[in-house]
């Protein structure tokens, strides 16, 4: 099982979201292993999925 360890919402700058683009985050996962992995996920899908630092991650 993976835990979520950390989401960074990376700052855009001045590259600007395209029409219809929504907001993603970096998602850092780390299992009971120690093993990283690293994700980049739209920030209203962590949302409607009640999903924060230290939540359970069980998606592929």
């Amino acid at each position: 099982m993976w835990t979520i360890k950390q989401i960074f919402d990376g700052d855009y700058g001045c590259e600007e979201l395209q029409p219809g683009q929504k907001p993603k985050v970096s998602v850092t996962l780390e299992n009971e292993a120690g093993e990283v992995r690293y994700l980049t996920v739209e920030d209203e899908w962590l949302t409607e999925n009640n999903l924060n630092v230290g939540s359970k991650w069980d998606k592929e």
